[in-house]
């Protein structure tokens, strides 16, 4: 993570953290980078979530693209895989995404792609960041020169969502009844112009996005009203998208998740058997455990990566593997996208259940998932990177290690989106689990209040 940008890009709570100033910085740096590099003054389009925050750091990054002879394009509400889509369908430059993900709606952020659709790697984030401290005054531009904004709102998400229909390939699932939750975020159009396209009898809620109500009890961060009426409602299964769709969990029809690791695991013994899998699974080292443990009889190995989907994507593009994602429900199908899409994965899982002929229970009972607990530490983002760094944390860790035997694990990590740091523990004794989860909690409270 560098000066600015964490594991997926610059975020904070709008006007506070990440303020309209910051957002124009970010922009004229991305800007002069670019036109130092290709010669000529790019093309960068903008796609943002539907938080209230989204027309003001729209309309401060266009400032700061123009102002230094860029030309913006501006898309509106989209999915963050939509952007990056239309930045490589477009021919672009860069695409740029405001948006929080997953945070609440008080938080927003930028993040951005390259024309290729892949997201920009640390030297170019790094490059940015020193011009944001310091650009010189030879990139602003004056009279002709300055760039222009236009306005491709109108038909960026209906292209997008033909083309995510077209990747089933004219098949159809007919006979399924799907629950969608959009988060009130940038699915909330777009899931409707797609799902119904493959035959199913789609009912969607949180899809009434205000500014304010977006990942509001909804979404994938907040699934127990989902759970519950796909359980009490007849569905075969509920998907949850999360505030810029890039991820997505599920849940059965009888209300019981399906995390990230559950999808990959099924998608990747299904790709297996259609012999579209290349190599492995691309997971991180926050993947539960049972994940390897699942795809070792079906003979899929599993890389792990450090937390992001981005680094995810690097080790997939290295190894030339063709799936990885997240627990959190990241998942990257790199034959149809550059990025992970929430929306591509569901329609993908819908297809596959299509194929099989059966529930999602059953293709999910016989994945073990050893104990985990993740507890969220808060800790000021001045701080957060330096914990697990601390002599007391790296005892701490090797205590807990080896309480388990090699049947456990412990990952401390600081969030690289939001002030926290994140505290997994994970082993085969659920007891010994909870305790450990407990004590490693208190400890790093203990140190973080000393810092």
């Amino acid at each position: 993570m560098g000066k600015y940008f964490g594991t997926d890009g610059v975020r904070g709570v709008a006007n506070v953290e990440l303020t309209a100033s910051m957002a124009y910085d970010i922009g004229a740096a991305l800007a002069y980078s670019m036109t130092k590099s290709l010669g000529r003054a790019p093309k960068v389009c903008i796609g943002k979530d539907t938080r209230i925050s989204g027309d003001m750091l729209e309309s401060a990054l266009a400032a700061g693209v123009t102002a230094c002879g860029g030309d913006v394009y501006l898309l509106g509400v989209m999915p963050t895989p939509a952007v990056a889509w239309l930045s490589r369908e477009e021919k672009m430059d860069a695409g740029v995404v405001i948006s929080a993900s997953h945070n609440p709606f008080e938080h927003n952020g930028i993040k951005i792609f390259a024309g290729s659709g892949y997201k920009l790697d640390d030297s170019q984030e790094a490059e940015i960041e020193s011009l944001m401290d310091e650009l010189p005054r030879e990139a602003l531009k004056n009279g002709a020169d300055l760039g222009r904004i236009h306005d491709m709102k109108a038909e960026g998400n209906a292209r997008y969502s033909r083309f995510l229909v077209a990747s089933a390939g004219g098949k159809k699932a007919g006979g399924m009844k799907v629950l969608f939750d959009c988060a009130n975020g940038a699915s909330s159009h777009t899931a409707k112009l797609i799902f119904p396209e493959l035959g199913l009898d789609c009912d969607f809620m949180a899809c009434e996005p205000d500014g304010v109500n977006i990942n509001n009890g909804c979404g994938s961060t907040h699934m127990g009203k989902l759970r519950e009426m796909v359980r009490n409602g007849d569905y075969t299964l509920g998907v949850a998208f999360d505030g810029d769709a890039d991820r997505c969990l599920m849940c059965d029809e009888k209300g019981n998740m399906i995390d990230g690791d559950d999808i990959l695991a099924l998608l990747s013994v299904y790709l297996k058997s259609q012999n579209k899998l290349k190599g492995g699974v691309v997971a991180t080292i926050m993947s539960n455990m049972g994940l390897a443990a699942y795809l070792r009889p079906h003979g899929i190995e599993v890389k792990t990566t450090g937390v992001g989907d981005r680094l995810v994507l690097e080790e997939m593009r290295r190894s030339g593997w063709n799936i990885g994602g997240e627990q959190s429900g990241h998942v990257i199908l790199s034959d149809n996208a550059t990025t992970g899409d929430g929306q591509l994965t569901a329609l993908q899982f819908i297809m596959m259940l299509q194929e099989k002929g059966c529930m999602p229970s059953e293709l999910t009972r016989d994945i073990f998932h050893y104990p985990q607990i993740m507890n969220n530490v808060p800790v000021p983002n001045a701080v957060k990177k330096q914990i697990a760094k601390l002599p007391e944390i790296e005892a701490l860790s090797k205590e807990i290690t080896d309480a388990f035997g090699g049947e456990g694990r412990i990952n401390i990590r600081p969030s690289g989106t939001e002030a926290l740091v994140r505290v997994m523990v994970e082993g085969s004794d659920a007891a010994l689990v909870e305790k450990m989860a407990e004590y490693a909690k208190n400890t790093v409270i203990e140190v973080a209040a000393k810092l």
